[in-house]
């Protein structure tokens, strides 16, 4: 045993304990407040469209996600369907397997996905439902992927479910098939789910250089596409939290290179574009790449020039999560504003780095959540402008703050030169909007006078 594990052995180690030492950490309720474990999954494997998601839990669990993401899909829709076995009380007092078989039959028959990705929740995993059991019998007898992911609610964040997610894609899907071509110029996009047809956008700037997407992990994704991820070139992970280890999995495994970057802000765009042409290991791609950032970097200086006289010199709190924390940072300081409070409580140890490289310690961190916490850093730092999730959009507008929606809820997509471009617009909407004066206005009945 190590000598500062603080756990006991026997009664007698008890009494050698500090008196502040704790036996084990404990689970903290709330814990999962803004996305459990099961919800992680969910966005991560959600974007798979051509398969079916079933939700073995209560009816409740069903609808938690169900249609509440923006990750668009240029072709099937099955993933859209909110399959769940909507547990009883029967069910979770003697069991649910057979129901669970039969409703994985159903799909099967009905639909002929060519896989079905079925969830655990919090209520089959307390009651011992064996989901990897159920899943390889069935796959076996109708000779059909049905994946088993082990995520339920209370084993921890939205982000640890993320990361779960991945290990179920390396474990039964990763290597299982081959493309039917392959280039010298294939890589895959890690964390990237196509919010607001993003995904798009950044395939359209590859294919000017040359560069093809092998798998779409998995915003648009494909379950066979995904498949056959092994065959890549290159990684490039785009949202760390949420699947740094998958990216890590495979360079050991399939010996594949990664890099960690962001297609947020025309900077953080071209350093990934050069990232990719270099680990490539291509001469004649790399002249191309920079070919292309400077028409793109010199066109965009043009058309940003009348938002950044707007925005130049504006405050602004970021309250977001993973690789937007401090992509987003580098984008807003392309447009003159200044980054004064930012939120971390989602985001790595690097991410945290990462975002002190680019505004130093001159901001506030919010590494708690909470409508409160970030309403105070606005008050305090006089920020003229909130960029956060869709949750705390009413918040700010009962503050008479003006509101950039940067989650995935968003209907608007932020990445690459075009995506700076709709941010400095929305942002300018947001800051120039008449609403601002009006509610500055005395009500008519406070003024006197005719209404």
């Amino acid at each position: 045993m190590e000598e500062n594990s603080g756990i006991p052995i026997n009664d007698n180690d008890c009494l050698k304990l500090e008196p502040k030492s704790k036996a084990c950490p404990r689970p903290k309720p709330g814990e999962a407040a803004g996305g459990c474990a099961f919800d992680g999954a969910q966005i991560t494997l959600l974007p798979i469209s051509d398969a079916a998601h079933l939700v073995h839990g209560p009816a409740a669990c069903i609808a938690n996600s169900w249609e509440s993401r923006g990750s668009h899909s240029s072709g099937p829709r099955l993933s859209a369907y909110g399959f769940g076995t909507s547990l009883s009380e029967q069910d979770i007092i003697f069991g649910a397997e057979k129901k669970l078989t039969r409703s994985i039959e159903y799909i099967a028959e009905r639909f002929k996905p060519p896989a079905i990705f079925v969830y655990s929740t919090c209520v089959t995993a307390l009651i011992g439902e064996d989901l990897d059991t159920v899943c390889a019998d069935v796959s076996a007898r109708l000779g059909i992927s049905v994946i088993p992911v082990n995520s339920p609610g209370f084993v921890g964040s939205k982000n640890l479910g993320n990361r779960l997610a991945g290990e179920s894609l390396i474990q039964y899907v990763i290597g299982r098939t081959e493309p039917e071509r392959i280039s010298a110029y294939d890589i895959n996009l890690i964390g990237e789910y196509n919010i607001a047809g993003e995904m798009w956008d950044i395939e359209r700037l590859l294919n000017r250089v040359g560069i093809s997407i092998m798998s779409r992990i998995t915003g648009d994704g494909r379950f066979n596409e995904i498949g056959h991820a092994h065959r890549a070139k290159v990684n490039m992970v785009v949202c760390s939290r949420a699947l740094l280890g998958l990216a890590k999995r495979m360079e050991q495994t399939y010996h594949i290179p990664y890099f960690e970057g962001s297609f947020y802000g025309a900077k953080e765009t071209s350093y990934s574009l050069r990232q990719m042409a270099y680990l490539l290991n291509d001469r004649d791609l790399e002249r191309r790449v920079d070919r292309l950032i400077k028409r793109e970097e010199a066109r965009l200086a043009i058309e940003l020039r009348p938002y950044r006289q707007i925005l130049k010199g504006k405050k602004a709190v970021l309250y977001t999560g993973g690789v937007k924390s401090w992509s987003v940072i580098s984008a807003l300081k392309e447009l003159g504003i200044k980054v004064v409070g930012v939120g971390t409580n989602k985001s790595t140890a690097e991410d945290i780095n990462r975002i002190e490289d680019r505004v130093g310690e001159d901001v506030d961190y919010i590494a708690e959540g909470g409508a409160k916490s970030i309403i105070k850093a606005v008050k305090d730092r006089k920020a003229d402008l909130m960029i956060a999730g869709g949750r705390n959009m009413y918040v700010a507008l009962k503050e008479q703050i003006p509101f950039v929606d940067i989650n995935q809820e968003r209907h608007t997509a932020y990445a690459g030169y075009d995506g700076l471009l709709r941010l400095a617009k929305q942002i300018t909407f947001a800051i120039n909007h008449p609403v601002w004066e009006m509610v500055e206005r005395p009500a008519p009945w406070d003024v006197g006078g005719d209404r």
